[in-house]
């Protein structure tokens, strides 16, 4: 019988889904204990092995075919070390997740090219030289084709799977898995008050134009950028369910995860420097901070890649957050709970021990509020989220009196991404002399900070804008 490379779309149907494959792998996993009993430890811990490795492969298989916001989780889950994982088989499970970063099933080429002729007025052979109909690349909602234009462009075409938009308004519509995805994206968040905003960034994903005009925005601010590298828009064959780029060659994460130490550092600075560095040059930055969305360029740029879940900032709240930084970093409590309050993540303060709540900050903020060299180990990232997630955590007291605004919810997540990937490559550096850079103004602190001060001075830019830390009075 043919497989259903259907999406399923209706929202009980996908909880369902989701549902029985857990129930199936919790019923198998019990039958093994049970039938361990009568086995040596050796063999009993070979057949655990070989169980938890069927639960990873089905797990990524129905994710896979899920797509939406299901396939998302599993794709958070592959780098950020969560309690959706059981803790000896963590590594286990996040190869296999790995997979829906790269190469999640993708969808046969009748089906995308649907699209693209409900999309285009003339057919893909005269708009291209060459297509290639075997998708390069397969994500949550669509999947990316390589293509040549008549002018021998090479270009990469996203093309949004035939039913995935009424696929994740389903999943939207599904408390449940919401909740998963929040904890995920954001450990400690309250997700409640942050659903209408978590719904709005992800189902902005489906509308390519808007994601186009995003990508367009990042290659403006970096074209010509010394070590970072946004791909250019293709902007007349783009629409509102393919989005065509330049095309980037470059080395994956896991390739990446090979390299040097040295080389690996590099790396996490980059990554680093972009994602918040945007927050300060640009005022708008990436949100998706998932490791797919990176390509080593064999020039030593990384390529970043995929703008549709992106944020825009205030000068207002940049201005409040480095006045929390500022307190931080002057170890004064009670300026520390104000600035909290301002932002909104604490609703009375009074109820909130400053002391205490200075100590959560600087464990949760501490990799780059030290001023040191920090290696940014998988062991501390788990660290930090039990301090933000964990009822058991020392700080539970002040984490049940916290709470995320809206408005933060998408840098909560970069910002948990980024530490996330960081640990994936052990990265090294003095993150906390990189950030003055943008926070205060200061001297750049590295060679690459150097490199980059030049880029922004050759443009005739500061290298960043003139921020001032708020007062609590405002």
């Amino acid at each position: 019988m043919a497989k259903d490379e259907r999406i399923p779309k209706g929202r009980i149907r996908r909880t369902t889904k989701v549902g029985s494959v857990l129930g199936a792998e919790g019923a198998r996993y019990a039958g093994t204990r049970a039938a361990n009993v009568a086995r040596s430890q050796e063999k009993a811990t070979a057949k655990l092995d070989e169980r938890h490795l069927e639960a990873a492969e089905r797990m990524v298989d129905v994710l896979g075919t899920m797509k939406g916001a299901a396939m998302k989780v599993g794709q958070l889950a592959s780098f950020i070390d969560t309690d959706f994982l059981p803790d000896e088989y963590r590594e286990l499970y996040q190869d296999k997740l790995g997979e829906l970063r790269q190469s999640a099933p993708p969808m046969p080429w009748e089906k995308v090219k649907k699209v693209l002729e409900e999309e285009w007025d003339e057919p893909v052979e005269e708009l291209f030289e060459d297509f290639e109909h075997e998708a390069a690349a397969a994500a949550s909602i669509g999947q990316v084709h390589k293509a040549t234009l008549p002018d021998g462009r090479r270009v990469a075409v996203k093309i949004q799977y035939p039913g995935v938009a009424d696929a994740l308004r389903a999943d939207m519509q599904n408390a449940g898995m919401i909740l998963r995805m929040a904890k995920a994206l954001a450990p400690g968040l309250d997700a409640k008050a942050a659903a209408e905003e978590l719904k709005e960034r992800v189902l902005e994903e489906l509308d390519y134009e808007y994601e186009g005009h995003n990508q367009r925005s990042f290659a403006r601010g970096y074209r010509g950028h010394p070590f970072i590298y946004v791909p250019e828009v293709v902007s007349r064959l783009s629409r509102d369910r393919v989005l065509v780029t330049e095309w980037v060659d470059g080395r994956s994460f896991d390739e990446v995860k090979q390299l040097s130490q040295a080389e690996r550092d590099r790396y996490g600075e980059i990554i680093f420097r972009f994602c918040f560095g945007s927050i300060y040059h640009l005022q708008h930055f990436n949100a998706d901070a998932h490791p797919g969305n990176y390509l080593y360029m064999d020039d030593g740029k990384v390529a970043f890649l995929d703008f549709g879940m992106t944020k825009q900032l205030d000068r207002e709240q940049i201005e409040l957050e480095i006045a929390a930084l500022d307190a931080a970093f002057a170890d004064d409590p009670e300026r520390v709970r104000t600035a909290l309050h301002d932002l909104g993540f604490l609703n009375n303060p009074k109820k909130v021990d400053a002391e205490l709540l200075m100590e959560h900050v600087k464990l949760v903020g501490g990799w780059y509020m030290q001023d040191r060299e920090v290696k940014i180990s998988s062991r501390y990232v788990m660290k930090v989220i039990t301090a933000v997630s964990d009822p058991r955590s020392e700080f539970y007291e002040v984490m049940r009196r916290e709470n995320v605004p809206a408005n933060e919810l998408m840098g909560r997540r970069m910002e948990t991404g980024v530490l996330a990937v960081l640990g994936q490559l052990e990265a090294e550096r003095n993150w906390y002399r990189i950030g003055r850079e943008w926070w205060f103004g200061e001297e750049p602190a590295t060679d690459l900070g150097r490199e980059e001060w030049a880029y922004f001075e050759s443009r005739g830019e500061r290298r960043v804008k003139k921020f001032t830390a708020r007062s609590p009075d405002g």
